[in-house]
């Protein structure tokens, strides 16, 4: 199984940036998609998370100006950042709960990482 995030860049104070990621390979179901990030020096951190049946949760600082939506048909999760601040400035990382078949245990997989800046 293989993640593939883009969306990544430089955007200013109060701009707008959208992520996706896209799971691929031997997937039987993906049963949880998130993103979490993580600044310099600090601890990883729940961004957002979209369950199967399209249940969502967002980390404190996100509600209300990040939105986290996905296509189940092409096993792809988007993360829509509004308002952002410099703050926000972190590596992103895209999350995937997968069973590669109708029997097997759920794995969790990673991509690596897409760096968003903001910054005037």
């Amino acid at each position: 199984v293989q993640l593939q995030a883009s969306g990544g860049g430089l955007v200013q104070p109060g701009g707008s940036l959208s992520l996706s990621c896209a799971a691929s390979g031997s997937i039987f179901s993906v049963t949880v998609m998130a993103w979490y990030r993580q600044a310099p020096g600090k601890q990883r951190e729940l961004v957002a998370i979209i369950t199967d049946n399209g249940n969502t949760g967002y980390g404190d600082l996100m509600k209300g100006r990040f939105t986290i939506s996905k296509d189940n048909a092409n096993n792809t999760v988007y993360l829509r950042m509004d308002s952002l601040k410099p703050e926000d400035t972190a590596v992103y990382y895209c999350n995937a709960r997968v069973r590669v078949s109708r029997w097997s245990q759920e794995n969790s997989y990673w991509d690596q990482g897409t760096l968003v800046t903001v910054s005037s």
